[in-house]
C-alpha cells in the first residue's frame, strides 16, 4: 500500500480502511473497502483536466445519479468537497459499482443477446442526454468541447491526427483530404444538429454489466458535443463484427424511442471518432503497448476514411 493513497483516503476519514491498487491507466484507481461499502479512490492524470473541469464532471455525475441513472456517485470529503488536492495531485472518491466491464473492441462479455443489449444501451444514452438537457449547469461549469474545432480544428482535443509520425505520404494526403471534406460536411449540418453534454467515451471498457443493470463509468472525456458522436464512439469498435448492422440498428432503435438519430450525421461522427484515436495515440507512443494500438488506430481511420469518401 502506497503512502500517498493512505494519505488521500484520510481526507475522507478512510485511512484505516483496506486499500488496493486496481488500475493504472489514464487515472490511477484504488479500491477502498469503507465500512459502508467499497469506494473507488481516483488519482487523476496530472495536467489532463483542470480542477474546475473535474469539479464540473463530478457535479454532473451527482445529478445523473440523483435522477436514477446507474453511474458512480461522487462522495464528499470530510471538508465537504468532491475534489481534493495533495501537492498538485487531484483526487476524488466515488462509489464502487457492481458489474464487470464488457470487454474490449468487438466484445460484449456476459451479454447473451447483443442486439437487445444495444437497444438498452441506446435508451440509456438517450436518458443521459435528456437529463443533461434538463439540467441547469452550475456557475463555472467547465468541460471539454467536442465541436467542429475540437474534432477538426487546428488544435483538436485529442491531437493533430494528420501529423502522426507513422503515416505514409499517401496516408497523410488522404487524411488531409478527408479532414477538409468532413469539415465541410459538418459545417452544412452543424446548425441543426443535436448538441449538448455527452459522455464521449462509451466504449465497452467504460460500461459495467451485471446481467441486468448497465452502469456508465469514466466520465473523464465527457463534455459538450454532437449526440451522434455518443453513438459513434460505441459503434466504431464493432464496425468489423459480423453483426454490426444489427447492433447499429438496435442501438439507434433504443435511442430513437426517445430522441432522433440522423443517419448521415452518425456516419460522419463514426469517421470523426476514428480520426480522433490517431491523434490520441500520437502523444502516447512511448507507453507500453502503444505500437500495436497506434497501428490499429491508423488502420481503422484509413479504412473508415476511404469508405466515407466513397459514399
Amino acid at each position: 500500500m502506497t503512502e500517498p493513497a493512505r494519505n488521500a483516503a484520510a481526507l475522507w476519514g478512510l485511512e484505516d480502511a483496506p486499500i488496493k491498487l486496481v488500475a493504472r491507466r489514464e487515472n490511477v484507481v484504488y479500491r477502498v473497502d469503507a465500512p459502508d461499502g467499497p469506494r473507488a479512490l481516483r488519482f487523476h492524470r496530472k495536467g489532463y483536466r483542470s480542477t474546475a473541469e473535474l469539479r464540473s464532471e463530478l457535479d454532473w455525475m451527482a445529478m445523473l445519479e440523483a435522477y436514477g441513472m446507474s453511474v458512480p456517485r461522487p462522495v464528499r470529503s470530510l471538508a465537504g468537497h468532491f475534489i481534493e488536492e495533495i501537492e498538485d495531485q487531484q483526487i476524488d472518491l466515488l462509489t464502487w459499482e457492481s458489474g464487470e466491464p464488457l470487454g474490449r473492441a468487438g466484445e460484449l462479455i456476459g451479454v447473451e443477446d447483443r442486439a437487445a443489449f444495444c437497444r438498452l444501451l441506446g435508451a440509456q444514452m438517450a436518458r443521459l442526454h435528456d437529463l443533461s438537457d434538463a439540467w441547469e449547469v452550475p456557475e463555472g461549469f467547465s468541460r471539454p468541447v467536442w465541436d467542429s474545432a475540437g474534432l477538426l480544428g487546428d488544435m483538436p482535443l485529442w491531437g493533430r491526427f494528420w501529423e502522426h509520425p507513422d503515416l505514409s505520404g499517401v496516408d497523410r494526403t488522404l487524411l488531409f483530404k478527408v479532414r477538409n471534406a468532413a469539415d465541410a460536411a459538418l459545417g452544412a449540418r452543424e446548425a441543426g444538429a443535436d448538441y449538448g453534454l455527452i459522455h464521449a467515451d462509451l466504449i465497452a471498457e467504460n460500461m459495467l454489466w451485471d446481467g441486468a443493470r448497465l452502469t456508465f463509468i469514466d466520465f473523464d472525456d465527457g463534455g459538450f458535443g454532437f449526440r451522434e458522436f455518443e453513438l459513434a464512439t460505441f459503434l466504431l469498435r464493432y464496425r468489423s463484427e459480423p453483426d454490426y448492422d444489427a447492433l447499429r440498428s438496435a442501438l439507434c432503435e433504443g435511442y430513437g424511442a426517445r430522441r432522433d438519430v440522423d443517419a448521415e450525421m452518425l456516419d460522419l461522427m463514426i469517421l470523426l471518432r476514428a480520426l480522433t484515436y490517431v491523434g490520441w495515440i500520437t502523444d502516447r507512443l512511448d507507453e507500453e503497448g502503444a505500437e500495436a494500438r497506434s497501428a490499429r488506430a491508423i488502420r481503422t481511420a484509413l479504412e473508415v476514411a476511404r469508405d466515407w469518401m466513397e459514399e
